[in-house]
């Protein structure tokens, strides 16, 4: 039986993260220009520009606004022509999975790096088969899963390669942006993340062929009245454009604050014997989206959970439950790696303008808790 989803307590003080809001004078001269110009979605001046500021800060090839990262994950797996099965993660957020389900392809795990929370390439290999048209990862908290790698086994066996890069957005791996490798990495800009647009998302593209159907795909399948292929509304509007636009001046200082608070949260929690932090590799400049704190077992991790409720705030267990365990999908063999930190993460809160004061409680309350 389907129930209602329990609210949010109204006595959480500190949340898991809160969604930077730019000041509203820089929004509402946006709007100003909206309400100026009568343009308010298809392709507008302020999307153009969105689409524009953010292909030349990535150094992509090919890029598009989407209206959420799921949407963008669908018409990605449509565009690459994708059948049969699809190796994918089983730690990350479900719409991975979702979306090769909902484009008719069957999803097929392969457990993931301790290390990294990402794919681990050496499961990849194991599970391939006839069936299998392309491996589908996800940069774990903005960390990076290990492209030469999976990009080496895709080009041994002839796959296509996606990345979910719904947390990447700002990470940069050898000089280069993680939202720029595969064949297709796909973004979101939801309100929860480093860089939001309220909702939205975005697909980068390498192939130009793919790109051309991305595009067509994005709205409908036709332009004007020239029809070409079965398409769906993946578009975004002008408003959400406006919104990133206004967050994307502030991106510096967003970034730079992120980063204070992840090393602070780092320093004071890294050595406890009961919990472990999540290392970015030393190539990657980290965008600091997230501050997983992986505990020795579910047991430790419930404990310090409660104890930060008790002293209303809120944490939250990115990500549970290990998607090789979702009800609806027919037997996948199991990822004892992936269950095993599903059970026992717990994200810290961690957003801008979160005062020292807050994040020493948190950690004296983890402190204290084990």
């Amino acid at each position: 039986m389907i129930t209602d989803l329990a609210p949010m307590p109204n006595h959480v003080k500190i949340s898991v993260t809160r969604s930077f809001l730019p000041p509203k004078a820089e929004f509402d001269k946006r709007l100003a220009d909206i309400w100026a110009s009568y343009h308010l979605t298809n392709n507008g001046p302020q999307v153009q520009e969105l689409e524009g500021r953010l292909k030349d800060m990535l150094g992509a090839e090919h890029f598009f606004f989407m209206g959420n990262g799921t949407i963008a994950l669908q018409i990605a797996i449509r565009a690459l022509d994708l059948i049969g099965e699809v190796i994918t993660t089983p730690f990350s957020y479900v719409a991975s999975t979702t979306s090769i389900l909902w484009e008719r392809c069957v999803p097929v795990y392969a457990d993931i790096d301790p290390a990294t929370c990402c794919i681990d390439p050496a499961r990849i290999e194991e599970r391939i088969t006839p069936r299998t048209s392309a491996i589908l990862a996800t940069h774990v908290y903005g960390l990076a899963c290990d492209v030469e790698a999976i990009q080496a086994i895709a080009d041994k066996h002839g796959l296509k390669v996606i990345y979910d890069g719904a947390h990447a957005f700002g990470s940069t791996y050898k000089g280069r942006s993680l939202m720029t490798f595969g064949d297709i990495t796909t973004g979101s800009f939801h309100a929860t993340k480093i860089f939001h647009t309220v909702e939205g998302g975005c697909i980068v593209a390498k192939d130009p062929e793919v790109a051309r159907r991305v595009l067509l795909m994005r709205q409908f399948g036709h332009s004007y009245d020239d029809h070409f292929l079965a398409g769906v509304n993946g578009k975004n509007s002008e408003f959400h454009a406006a919104m990133g636009l206004c967050v994307l001046d502030h991106f510096p200082e967003i970034m730079a604050d992120r980063a204070e608070q992840w090393l602070h949260y780092a320093g004071a929690l890294s050595h406890l014997p009961a919990c472990r932090v999540l290392v970015p590799d030393s190539r990657l400049k980290y965008n600091h989206s997230y501050f997983p704190l992986l505990f020795v077992d579910y047991a430790t991790m419930a404990r310090a959970q409660a104890a930060l409720l008790v002293e209303d705030i809120l944490p939250r267990r990115y990500f549970y439950p290990s998607l090789d365990q979702l009800p609806y999908l027919q037997d996948p063999a199991p990822c004892p790696v992936s269950r095993h930190i599903a059970e026992s993460v717990l994200c810290l809160p961690l957003y801008h303008g979160l005062a020292v004061e807050d994040r020493d409680r948190v950690i004296r309350i983890i402190r204290e808790a084990l």
